[in-house]
Order: structure tokens, then sequence, then C-alpha cells
């Protein structure tokens, strides 16, 4: 593991990292970064069904060498991992969704930046990442196509269309503490934002001197909405009409890669490799939409067994520990997205809180494999027991 600031010499792992941002976010900005949907049981769920997964190390390899090197989408890179579209990371830290691209173009792997960014991506790609984009599908198909242009013009090479979220989530506890997107006012938020200082001067008080209340930086001018006001124009609300039609306009419009993120069925995954997708995503959005949604460790070695020679297959959802990573390639997937854990580091450091947890995780993957006797990721599917 590289050499760790002292600043950071506490973070040994992704749960110091989530202690440390609850203490220094308001309440109501990290339960809506940590917390899952309804009675939650889908937070749970992930965890116990991660750990359920146990693999058999192979004994007497030589593992001198480990390398934790993987392809995805045609690139080699030094691991294999990919920074999940998160919205909002803007609120987390001043400039955070730079902050986090710089964290992945430091360690090697793609930025995923979200539809609902509040940094433009014009900015986010002046971090030198290999960048990709999160779209969720607006009624207006034609500002849609626009704004997938826009991105390939700033250099994004991978489109990732979220598709299980057709609906809002029902995440009372929003409600509860007050907070929720678009930012209300309410005595609740204000104590909150009063009793964590640092948040308030380093993040929001930045936002509003360097450019006002932070707004969605990827709608139209003439449709974007504040984080502080109501509805964006319907225009620009997210269709709930989107089927396997958008997906074969969206492969005739996007010139780069396509994945789809959010699927949990086998049938879902033969469809999108039938409309031409490279990828898909298994995933139950970490648990964040529908609480009674299988986790993905259930359906993944399925979905790998029926699409795995025609698509890629990324995982997400839940990774704490690098055996999560181990648990997940073992599984199948050729690679993993990581969402919350990177956001904890960011929260209390910016790029170099970011950086931390992601080396946290590959120092981890490093001693699972060595461990589990597989020297080569690849070989990760050979230990499942």
């Amino acid at each position: 593991m590289p050499a760790v600031r002292p600043a950071f010499a506490h973070i040994l792992n992704v749960a110091d990292a989530r202690r440390a941002a609850a203490r220094r976010l308001p309440k109501g900005l990290f339960a809506y970064v940590d917390r899952g949907s309804e009675d939650e049981t889908g937070i749970t769920l992930n965890r116990k069904e991660l750990d359920a997964v146990r693999l058999a190390p192979k004994v007497l390899v030589d593992v001198s060498d480990i390398s934790t090197r993987a392809s995805i989408l045609g690139h080699e890179q030094p691991l294999p991992l990919v920074v999940a579209p998160t919205a909002v990371a803007g609120l987390l830290w001043h400039d955070g969704e730079i902050a986090l691209a710089q964290a992945a173009a430091k360690a090697g792997i793609p930025f995923c930046v979200s539809t609902q960014s509040i940094t433009p991506i014009e900015r986010i790609a002046e971090s030198g990442a290999r960048l990709w984009f999160q779209l969720y599908v607006w009624k207006n198909r034609q500002r849609m196509l626009g704004l997938l242009d826009r991105a390939w013009a700033a250099g994004a090479e991978t489109l990732v269309l979220t598709v299980d979220t057709a609906v809002t989530p029902n995440r009372e506890y929003n409600l509860r503490n007050g907070f929720g997107i678009p930012l209300r006012a309410s005595w609740r938020a204000g104590l909150d934002v009063a009793l964590h200082p640092r948040w308030a001067t380093g993040v929001m008080l930045k936002a509003v001197m360097n450019g006002g209340v932070p707004s969605y930086a990827h709608y139209p001018e003439a449709f974007r909405s504040k984080l502080g006001r109501d509805a964006l124009s319907d225009e620009v609300a997210l269709a709930r009409d989107v089927t396997w039609q958008d997906i074969a306009l969206l492969r005739r419009h996007w010139r780069g890669k396509l994945v789809l993120k959010g699927i949990l069925r086998v049938d879902d995954a033969r469809m999108a490799a039938e409309h031409g997708c490279d990828a898909i995503v298994v995933s139950n959005h970490g648990a964040r939409n529908l609480d009674c949604a299988l986790g993905p460790t259930q359906i993944l070695p399925g979905i790998a067994e029926a699409v795995g020679g025609r698509v890629e297959i990324l995982a997400d959802s839940g990774v704490r520990r690098g055996a999560d990573i181990a648990r997940f390639m073992a599984l199948g997937a050729n690679g993993v997205m990581i969402g919350r854990a990177p956001l904890f580091g960011l929260a209390i450091g910016g790029s170099e809180g970011a950086s931390r947890v992601i080396d946290v995780l590959s120092s981890e993957l490093r001693t699972t494999m060595g461990f589990l006797g597989t020297p080569e990721v690849s070989r990760l599917r050979e230990t499942l027991s």
C-alpha cells in the first residue's frame, strides 16, 4: 500500500471511513448516502449474502507476484474496479466529483459521471480520469440525446444506463430528518448544518461563494433547477416509459460502449446481449431502491453462465472489503463498481480520502488473493466452494 498521510493513518478499512464520514457530514446528508429504502432489509441482505460466499483457498501456489490487473471493456487497468456513478457527490466535498475523478485517475480506473452531478463533465474531464457517463432517460428524448453528445464531446468513452429506477424510491428517513433532493429549508436541516460547521463552511459556503446554490450541471440551462428549488421542468424529468426500444435508440446513437446497470434477471441479461449492449451491471442499486429485491450474489452465477461469453459482467452493491471484490469475481463478474466506499473517503478528505479507501480495498484484495492462492484475478473463479 502507498505511504499513508498521518491524517488518514486511522483509516484501516471502509468501516473506519464510514464512521469518520458520519461525524463530518450533516446527519441528513450522511443518511442519504448511507442508508437504503423502506425497512432497509436489503442493506442487511447484501451484507449477509456477501458474507455467505465462502471461497476455497489453493495451497502451495507461488504468490510472490500477485497481479490485480484486469481488462474491462477492452482497457487494461491496475484494478478490476470502476468508481460508480453517485448523485450530488459535490455536496460531500467541494468539487467532489472532480476529487473522485482525481482519485480514480490516480488508481488507473474509470470514473463514472452521474447525470445528476453538480459539477459539469467538462470540468471533471480536466482530472485526466477515463470517464464513463451514467444516464437517466429524460421524458424529452431529443434533449437526452443532446446530453449524450455533450458527454461524448467531453471525452466519455462508455455510457451506463441505469435501468432499475423506474419510480422514486421510498426513503422515509429523508422525510423524518428533513433532508432530501431538492434541498428544502427546515428547522431540522438548519440545526443539522449548524452542528457540522466544517461541512457548512468547507462545502456549502464554498459552493455558494463560487457560483450560488448548487444545481444539476448536466440539465439544460433553461430547465436547470437549483437543488433548493422544487421540481425540474417536465421535459427533463425522469421518464417512466423506458423500454427496450430506448436501448435500441441508445445503441444507434451512442458511439462508445453501452452498459446497462441494475440487472437482476437472467432473461434481462439475455435481452441486453441481444440489443448489442457491451456489458451489464448486476446490482440492486446498493439496496437504495427496492427493499425486497434480490441481492446480486443470488443471481450473478446464473447470469454469468447465461451471457458471460456475450457481454462483460460487472457487479456492485455492498462492497466493504477487498474480499467482497474477490467474491463478486469468483461468482462470475469481470469487474466491480464501488459507490459508497469512496464516497466515505471523499467526505473526510476529498481526493486524498477517496484514494485512501481505494488503496485499502486494493491492499485487501491482494491479501485475499494471496491467501486464496490466486496470483491473477482471472483465477478467482477457481476458488468458489
